[in-house]
């Protein structure tokens, strides 16, 4: 979901309804949030968004508005890992945004913020363990290596250590002061301390990377041929496994070794109408900083079967133990 200051603005909107234009037929909007692009996708012609996110309280925050859309807006609650389970049809096309929300980061409660002291927790649906939970229980190297693999935080051996020495954690203002103490003191411009940190801990908390391997296999088996699958991301591990999903899928990631046995390919299941990732432009860079990061790429289903994906092939960090 959009990291953006008003939540009610999805990033990268404007660029996407272009790029997937015409809409029309039934459309899944596999991260609902604040239904930003649901309702871009409604005015755009779609005849029906199927709204899915794994945080119920997007629902009740969408009532005030989601009725003036009568049967043309459905919401799901479920993960978009299922989400042609959840669409029960075919569709014409599939958008996900993926991350954390403004509207969950402004939740002190939820855990997700290190500006906003709150319960450790960062769980975007309800169930699992908290990132207390894991913090508290999970030995260090595997701290270390979701604080490196995750969160690309180059000082990962050393916030493990210092997090493991702190326990028991159970606020987002300690797991902060415990950060800071660990790293220098930031530039003017630079990012938090605790910015790396915290976003490790919330992927490895929601699984979102193997949401995200699962989600883009379920898109594919949901969309009927020339439908399109729009994919918006912030962090340059999603963007790596996006890519490379769609690169493996289209035929067109390049070929393996001439030394190596030779590997059938399965049928191109998409057609990449851009050759590259589509990112803000200036307009969007001013109004919504916190756009700079992302990314939107795109892919439209062909007539081949769905086929299997390896998880290795893109990308996808592993740990050593996932420790749930």
């Amino acid at each position: 979901m959009s990291s953006v200051d008003d939540p009610h603005i999805s990033v990268l909107l404007g660029p996407l309804l272009r790029a997937v234009a015409p809409v029309s037929g039934t459309w899944v909007d596999g991260t609902f949030g604040a239904g930003g692009y649901a309702r871009g996708l409604l005015a755009q012609g779609a005849d029906k968004v199927i709204g899915i996110d794994r945080d119920p309280s997007v629902f009740s925050m969408a009532q005030e508005w989601a009725g003036e859309y009568g049967d043309r807006l459905k919401l799901v609650e479920g993960t978009f890992s299922d989400l042609d389970a959840l669409a029960g049809e075919q569709v014409d096309g599939v958008v996900l945004d993926l991350g954390v929300s403004s509207m969950q980061l402004d939740q002190a409660e939820r855990g997700f913020s290190f500006m906003r002291d709150g319960p450790l927790d960062m769980r975007m649906g309800g169930d699992g363990p908290t990132a207390a939970d894991l913090l508290n229980t999970m030995p260090e190297q595997v701290i270390a290596d979701v604080l490196y693999l995750y969160g690309e935080e180059r000082a990962s051996r050393r916030i493990a250590k210092a997090i493991v020495a702190a326990r028991p954690l159970s606020r987002t203002g300690q797991l902060s002061d415990i950060v800071g103490g660990c790293l220098p003191r930031p530039k003017p411009g630079q990012s938090h301390p605790s910015t790396r940190t915290f976003q490790a801990i919330r992927i490895w908390v929601n699984d979102e990377f193997g949401q995200l391997v699962a989600g883009l296999s379920a898109a594919e088996r949901a969309l009927r041929p020339g439908g399109k699958l729009a994919v918006v991301s912030f962090h340059s591990l999603e963007d790596r496994i996006v890519k490379r999903f769609m690169q493996t899928r289209s035929n067109s990631a390049g070929g393996g070794s001439r030394h190596a046995p030779e590997v059938a390919q399965d049928e191109a299941a998409f057609t990449l109408p851009f050759r590259r990732a589509i990112g803000p432009d200036d307009a969007e860079l001013a109004a919504n900083p916190r756009s700079r990061s992302a990314l939107l790429r795109v892919g439209i289903r062909t007539t081949a079967p769905a086929g299997r994906v390896d998880s290795q092939m893109l990308g996808l960090p592993r740990l050593s133990e996932r420790g749930v």
